[in-house]
């Protein structure tokens, strides 16, 4: 992954470990995942459901995109040796991860949840994140037991050559969340040449199981 906070990581992250291996065994066939569309980019500014108040620091254990059919466990990813971003294990098709020395979703700041599109056995957690649409909603599933809600502001796709680090991992005043998988071009030698990015922000929340009812907070 590429710098994110105040931690320099290796550039090529995305692009290396979460390509599309299922797309490599297959060959000539075409089962490439749903792209964005121009529609889906970010029109300029804030957009979209007002923000909530910031939650306090929570851990996730779960990421839920409902229109998308998306239920996965999340776990806690650190760097490798080489100072890139680690990825869950491409055997684990239905498990995302998300950058724990980082903003926790909810939190101030810039989340960052990231997950194969594919392994060797078919499509993954995040094949279809490409096809996801501006208002959608991304439920978070915290440690606390509580619930963050996002709003999806813009669905985009990114050729590796031209990542826009600061407007993927910079710092918000706001909480936000990018959802990351591989995407666009893809080649049989490499695999896929960029990655599909949602941009999301908090919008309100569920408490947890057994606390005080009311409606969701914003």
């Amino acid at each position: 992954m590429r710098p994110f906070s105040n931690i320099s990581i290796a550039a090529a992250t995305l692009v290396a470990l979460l390509c599309g291996t299922w797309l490599l065994h297959r060959g000539a066939e075409t089962h490439t995942p749903p792209q964005p569309s121009a529609a889906q980019a970010r029109a300029g500014g804030h957009v979209g459901r007002p923000a909530a108040t910031a939650l306090p620091h929570s851990p996730p254990d779960r990421v839920r995109i409902p229109s998308i059919r998306v239920d996965a466990p999340l776990m806690g990813l650190g760097l490798t040796p080489q100072g890139s971003l680690d990825v869950p294990p491409a055997a684990r098709k239905n498990l995302a991860g998300w950058y724990e020395a980082g903003t926790a979703p909810g939190e101030t700041g810039t989340a960052i949840v990231a997950g194969h599109v594919d392994n060797a056995e078919g499509p993954a957690v995040f094949y279809r994140l490409g096809a996801l649409e501006k208002g959608s909603t991304i439920e978070v599933g915290r440690r606390d037991g509580g619930v963050a809600l996002f709003s999806v502001d813009a669905v985009e796709v990114y050729d590796a050559r031209d990542f826009p680090d600061e407007k993927v991992y910079g710092a918000a005043r706001r909480p936000e969340l990018r959802v990351i998988t591989c995407g666009g071009g893809w080649s049989a030698v490499t695999g896929y040449q960029g990655n599909v990015v949602v941009f999301a922000h908090l919008t309100g929340s569920r408490p947890a199981a057994g606390a005080a009812s009311g409606p969701a907070r914003r």
